[in-house]
């Protein structure tokens, strides 16, 4: 018996519900597989879902529904990095073996001002994905139309975790020190 298409509303909470209730980030091919659609009808779910202030985040492993509870002590800073494509896996790598998560990525265009897009890595695993994504589609960093030059937003449990990881970062030469 072939599987029933999901319509609008209801695939949206599907949608909803499977991206609250997962511990990681959702593929739109699965989401699609989920909802018996096409993966660009799911793109258009999810843009109409963030229309209606859902905090839903695309990443490179897949999206992800940003459960904000405000009793979790989450430290966030930015910091600004320099480097070539070859120096990504080791700034990551650094980042996340400190315990801190990499939110994003963040460049100054000179016609589109600030460019932002979400990386969400935590570990080294979720580093050889993000990698692994960028190899595969042959994209390019963000970094690359600023000469290298990048900002990322930092969160951790406390803000040392977040000092360690900006020494260890500019010991190996990738941190743009504001001194």
């Amino acid at each position: 018996m072939e599987k029933k298409k999901l319509l609008g509303d209801e695939r949206r909470e599907l949608l909803l519900t499977l991206l609250k209730e997962s511990n990681s980030p959702l593929t739109g091919t699965f989401l699609a597989k989920k909802a018996n659609v096409s993966r660009q009808v799911i793109v258009g779910d999810i843009t109409l879902l963030k229309a209606r202030n859902e905090p839903i985040i695309a990443t490179s492993q897949g999206y992800i529904y940003l459960n904000t509870n405000p009793s979790e002590n989450v430290v966030e800073k930015t910091i600004v990095c320099v480097h070539n494509m070859d120096q990504t896996e080791e700034e990551l790598n650094i980042i996340v073996d400190h315990g801190v998560t990499v939110k994003d990525v963040r460049v100054e265009h000179p016609v589109y001002g600030d460019l932002t897009a979400s990386i969400m890595v935590s570990n080294r695993s979720d580093v050889k994905a993000f990698l692994n994504r960028m190899k595969e589609t042959n994209a390019a960093l963000l970094s690359d139309l600023t000469s290298g030059i990048h900002s990322h937003t930092l969160s951790a449990s406390n803000s040392q975790l977040i000092d360690k990881a900006e020494a260890a970062l500019k010991k190996a030469g990738l941190l743009i020190d504001e001194n």
